[in-house]
């Protein structure tokens, strides 16, 4: 196990964090340019179909939420039992336990997405131009999603051992082919009719079947998911861990996009045009968060790793270090975002009308993500630490009680500019509030001279 494993508890934290948030950033700015790739094409077919994926993308990714609960779960199951020294037929146990309880609940979710679709995206006001689309598109995605869930637990597994860079490979070659193959099944090559939205579904579900089966492939060759010994032994155990964690994980993962897709019946009130520029807006805002997503993929191992080994204070001082890098960066991407959002709007919106929604929404929202990366980060680190239940009551305290209400209200008042203030004011309230619970949940390094705690936080620890 030692040969397939990197112990994030040596040398200084800052250095295990971006062992293990550098190649994530890469990895989920392809998984995210997806989003923006399917924008970009489908936008060329009018406006029906872009409206479609403002609709589609905060559902579908409320449901990808349940894969991202599971992954923590297993990262935090997995990274602990390697800083507790368990035996190495032990860890791939709980590898193989988290795999199989996630394809099963996947195959159920996706079930039950493709049965009640038709309901649930009329509930939220998609009229019948984006209905038609949305119809085209969902059958696809809801047989790729039991491959995205198995991606994204063996992509846990490898992060658990260190080894963000076979979880990079994977989700980078994965929006490749994606990508790739966007335009021939949206727009027809050759003999290969067009699908339009449909294509872009269809898209999805090869590249995802790919990396599954390629990242499993590599799991078995390198022995994380071995045959071992009595593979059922501790199954309750596991399943006790993956359900306390993974439960309120996912439910918390969900809560975002649950609450986008409110947020976009709320947007709906002003006109398709409306959902079209906030749906692209969303896109971009997507991919600009993520280095926040990158570090919130990282401090969950070196977290679950302290923990495990009983070294809570460098688990403190990785969160601070990630929380500093958040501050920075969530400043600098709202200071480009104010100068690029127009030229940024024109490139996915066709529309004047569509460009402006996407343009000040980016200029104004821009300069809040920094609270927001302290959100994503905080839950990552108490998921990590057992702490699931502190987390998913962050993010519904963020949407239900900050988000929801003031885009309502804001709207009805105000316009579109009730909803960009809204999301404003849910991100950084958001960020506060993800700072207290990080104290209560003991993930601050011990008090210390800010000196002292920064000459820790950069140096190995005795």
């Amino acid at each position: 196990m030692a040969g397939r494993s990197r112990d994030l508890n040596e040398g200084p934290v800052w250095r295990a964090l971006a062992s293990v948030s550098g190649p994530m950033m890469l990895g989920i700015a392809g998984v995210l340019s997806v989003g923006l790739a399917d924008a970009f094409f489908l936008g060329q077919l009018g406006g029906a179909p872009l409206a479609a994926v403002g609709y589609i993308y905060p559902v579908t990714t409320a449901i990808t939420s349940l894969s991202i609960g599971l992954s923590a779960a297993a990262n935090a199951m997995v990274s602990q039992a390697i800083g507790r020294g368990e035996d190495g037929e032990d860890v791939v146990r709980r590898g193989l336990h988290a795999v199989g309880t996630g394809m099963a609940l996947a195959g159920i979710v996706a079930t039950l997405f493709w049965l009640f679709s038709g309901p649930l995206f009329r509930l939220i006001g998609a009229g019948d131009g984006p209905m038609a689309e949305i119809a085209a598109y969902v059958p696809w995605w809801a047989l790729s999603f039991p491959f995205l869930v198995l991606m994204m637990q063996l992509n846990a597994v490898f992060r658990a051992h260190g080894r963000a860079g076979v979880a990079m490979t994977t989700m980078v070659g994965a929006a490749i082919v994606n990508i790739a193959l966007d335009p021939v099944l949206i727009f027809g090559w050759g003999p290969i009719p067009g699908l339009g939205t449909g294509g872009a579904a269809m898209a999805t579900f090869v590249a995802r079947t790919l990396a599954a089966l390629g990242i499993a492939a590599w799991a078995w060759r390198e022995g994380l998911l071995a045959p071992c010994g009595a593979p059922l032994r501790h199954i309750a155990r596991s399943m006790h861990e993956l359900f306390r964690i993974g439960a309120p994980a996912a439910f918390s993962n969900a809560i975002n996009p649950a609450g986008m897709a409110a947020v976009t019946a709320a947007v709906a009130t002003l006109g398709t045009e409306a959902v079209a520029g906030f749906g692209a807006a969303t896109r971009v805002q997507s991919l600009a968060i993520v280095p926040l997503l990158a570090l919130s993929s990282g401090i969950g191992p070196v977290v679950g790793q302290a923990w495990g080994a009983g070294q809570r204070e460098r688990a403190g001082r990785g969160t601070m270090i990630a929380l500093g890098t958040c501050l920075v960066y969530g400043l600098a991407a709202g200071l480009l975002l104010a100068f690029a959002a127009g030229p940024v709007a024109g490139l996915l919106a066709p529309s004047e009308a569509e460009r402006e929604v996407a343009a000040t929404y980016l200029r104004v929202v821009g300069w809040s993500l920094a609270g927001y990366g302290f959100v994503i980060v905080a839950n990552a680190a108490m998921n990590a630490r057992d702490r699931a239940v502190w987390s998913m009551a962050l993010s519904l305290t963020r949407i239900l009680a900050l988000y929801l209400p003031l885009a309502w209200a804001g709207v009805t008042v105000f316009g579109f500019a009730g909803i960009v203030g809204a999301a404003v004011v849910a991100n950084v309230v958001g960020g506060i509030l993800a700072l207290a619970a990080l104290g209560r949940t003991r993930l601050w390094p011990e008090a210390a001279p800010a000196p002292d705690r920064l000459r820790h936080a950069i140096e190995p620890a005795e």
